[in-house]
């Protein structure tokens, strides 16, 4: 295999002639791609994202409201209205029935089935007003996909007029209809800025290493195709329902690219430079420069790829939905970087380099420096270098002691929202549980409408723990045989506490109905809460799953790749108590100093499986020239000469992509900054204490046996153990050939 694709390499990089060719052929691809697809925006699907399995309780139990509940389809927006004043109790009353008459006529949106508040339903007043009579709510069902533009038009409408009609008082829209426009919004005015700041980022660090401008472009222009294919190609997948793409997968993809294109370019462009030095004829150069990355880039790429491919094994929609688009973006994004780039540096001639020149681009190519004086000191002692870094990384994993997570969504944006103030004047004056009531749903054999069975089961709802009460009436399906009742808990129903009383609130349920002689009931519960749960049990059964394998899929690819069993074992280990020390300054960080809720749900399984990927990158680099130096050097001074050579290259690949992943921290949503801090924070700990010293520090210790159980056949002859950066320093250079 290797023979015939380094044929094609020869073939395709043998003339600049060639390498316009390349380069026009990814550009045709890219403009026919963006013709044929769809806008990814409008494949995107955000809702199921956030939901549990299908094959949930309670999932199963929001089916069942949905077909036996009339009107169920409706998003219901709900309006919060807090009286002034001396009399805030007549002052709500006169704004309720000002807003109650605006939604009732004619002139309201489309969306608007019906009002629901004192006015129209005198019977609801218990829910309705607060006991302080102080506050209202106005329930008002909205029909229509919470994603089109024209329910976001009508949803600002709903909050127009109650602003308009609201007097005295304090008003405002919340409610599923309103947090979901709220979202929409928040997530669409991050992105642009996103991208802006991501390119800007990249292209200000590309253009300080490479110090030449055109240089600095063509890993830019390599991201936007690869970036471009991967998109629509995505879309025209997600439009055939093949795969689902959400708006959090378009963000991280978009910093993925990115942060991977950058670093795939650097390698191949700093090995071509290398190879300049003893090279003259540029085409060559890079043949060889493409020749001796193809198997530590292609590692990579295959890492990150299976490892978004592990997802898969997920049940958790959110997670499972992840990966498919990811990994056709890496795989992309690594074609790209084999063919595109190395095309455009050839086309682009000795005139890439400019203002330096070929000369101290190929100079710079060699380097030294502060990395000869690192490998120098980890040469010299590396049981304290180990044992320091070690160390570090556990004081950091102590952050882990305070870790919780928050289920959460308003509480997720950092950016003030008119749903999450509506969330808290509910919270405030009606109670915690009021803004997420739940539903227990108690399914029968037989017609429960003419029995006291229902009654029943409603009062020893009321008395469960944990209840602050249950709805006045139970409503009843089409046959009579399924029952509803609204359960308002007496605690935050977003809160660990509420999502460990789903158990035994159905519990309850099943007991009460029992007591009252309904036999083999089916008890469901549904409503944000018991989504909650089922989605914290999912992501807790996913993340064991994907850690086990993606370990198992990183370990695999580094023992086909090092041809060894030990050293992939210390090699996943070092990512393991990255990964510890990571998540550990992220919670306190986050918790501790920023005040968040709780660390998002996701976020714990998205840093592990990037981090380990990603994280393996560096590793993979710095062991693949290791092996390589092994053919003429002794392990202690090949792990030096690696570390000599691929330093600068790797550590300025490192800070590109903690760079690009740092950007996620400009996105309002607190589950994209945790991840974009925690992504930054640990790629730098790859990068600047992993690679350069735990792993050349335990490469020192076994010696020898680095790579058990193969065993270096190097010569040892005084040549061999000469210092290679002092070699590398003597040796004279051909003039390039223009």
């Amino acid at each position: 295999m290797q023979p015939m694709y380094f044929r094609m390499v020869r073939c395709l990089l043998g003339s600049r002639r060639r390498a316009a060719v390349v380069v026009a052929f990814w550009v045709l691809i890219a403009g026919l791609l963006a013709g044929a697809a769809p806008a990814l925006e409008s494949v995107e699907d955000n809702a199921s994202a956030n939901l549990p399995p299908a094959a949930s309780d309670s999932m199963k139990a929001r089916d069942l409201v949905r077909a036996e509940l009339p009107g169920q389809d409706a998003t219901p927006a709900v309006i919060v209205v807090r009286g002034e004043g001396a009399d805030a109790a007549a002052s709500a009353r006169k704004a309720v029935a000002r807003i109650t008459s605006g939604l009732s006529e004619t002139a309201r949106p489309d969306q608007v089935t019906n009002v629901i508040s004192t006015v129209t339903t005198p019977d609801a007043a218990a829910e309705l007003v607060s006991q302080d009579r102080g506050s209202q709510l106005v329930i008002v069902p909205m029909t229509g996909s919470p994603s089109d533009e024209s329910f976001q038009h009508a949803v600002d409408q709903v909050r127009s007029l109650a602003s308009d009609r609201a007097g005295p008082t304090e008003v405002a829209v919340t409610g599923p209809a309103g947090i979901a426009t709220d979202t929409v919004k928040v997530f669409s005015g991050g992105d642009k800025v996103m991208l802006l700041a991501t390119v800007l980022l990249v292209l200000v660090i590309l253009l300080a290493i490479y110090r030449s401008p055109l240089m600095a472009l063509v890993p830019l222009l390599a991201v936007g195709v690869a970036m471009r294919v991967s998109e629509t190609t995505g879309a025209l997948l997600a439009d055939a329902g093949i795969i689902t793409v959400s708006s959090q997968t378009a963000s991280i993809m978009t910093v993925l690219l990115f942060g991977v294109g950058t670093d795939y370019a650097l390698i191949i462009t700093a090995r071509y430079r290398e190879a300049l030095f003893d090279e003259p004829n540029r085409p060559r150069a890079m043949q060889t420069a493409v020749r001796r990355t193809a198997e530590s880039v292609l590692a990579s790429a295959s890492t990150i790829v299976l490892a978004m491919f592990v997802l898969l094994v997920a049940v958790s929609p959110a997670l499972r939905g992840f990966g498919p688009y990811l990994a056709l973006g890496v795989a992309v994004m690594a074609l790209v970087a084999f063919t595109f780039v190395p095309a455009l540096v050839l086309l682009l001639g000795g005139g890439v380099f400019w203002p330096g020149g070929v000369d101290k681009a190929a100079e710079r190519g060699r380097g030294a420096g502060v990395w000869h004086r690192i490998a120098a000191l980890v040469a010299r002692a590396p049981v304290r270098v180990a044992s320091a870094v070690v160390a570090l990384l556990v004081v950091m994993s102590a952050g882990l002691l305070g870790y919780h997570e928050s289920f959460n969504t308003l509480s997720g944006f950092r950016t003030a929202t008119e749903s999450e103030h509506g969330q808290r004047l509910i919270q405030e004056e009606f109670g915690p549980g009021e803004i997420a009531p739940s539903t227990v749903v108690v399914r029968s054999q037989g017609d429960l409408r003419s029995t006291p069975a229902a009654a029943a089961i409603g009062a020893s709802l009321g008395e469960a723990d944990g209840v602050s009460r249950v709805g006045e009436r139970p409503r009843f399906g089409e046959d009579g045989r399924t029952v509803f009742y609204e359960v308002v808990l007496d605690l935050d129903p977003y809160s660990s506490k509420a999502l460990d009383g789903i158990g035994p609130l159905k519990e309850a349920a099943r007991a009460a109905a029992d007591a009252a002689g309904v036999e083999d009931a089916t008890v469901l519960i549904a409503g944000d809460t018991a989504q909650n749960a089922d989605t914290r049990s999912a992501l807790d059964r996913d993340t064991t799953f994907i850690v086990l394998l993606v370990l198992a899929v990183v370990t695999a690819v580094l023992v086909l790749l090092l041809r060894s069993l030990l050293a992939p074992l210390y090699l996943v280990a070092t990512l393991i108590l990255s990964f510890l020390a990571t998540l550990g300054a992220t919670t306190y960080f986050t918790l501790n100093v920023l005040g968040d809720e709780g660390i998002g749900n996701r976020v714990t399984a998205y840093v592990f499986v990037f981090l380990v990927a990603l994280g393996i990158d560096y590793n993979i680099f710095i062991m693949s020239r290791f092996k390589q130096e092994l053919r003429t050097l002794p392990p202690a001074k090949a792990i030096s000469a690696a570390l000599t050579r691929t330093g600068g290259v790797v550590s300025s690949a490192g800070l590109i992509l903690a760079a690009t992943f740092a950007v996620l921290m400009t996105q309002p949503i607190r589950e994209l900054f945790q991840f974009g801090f925690a992504m930054a924070f640990g790629i730098l700990l790859d990068t600047f204490l992993i690679r350069p010293l735990l792993v050349p520090a335990l490469v020192h210790l076994f010696g020898d046996h680095a790579l058990w159980p193969a065993r270096p056949t190097h010569p040892r002859t005084p040549a061999t153990l000469a210092e290679p950066a002092a070699t590398a320093a003597a040796a004279p250079r051909p003039t390039p050939s223009r």
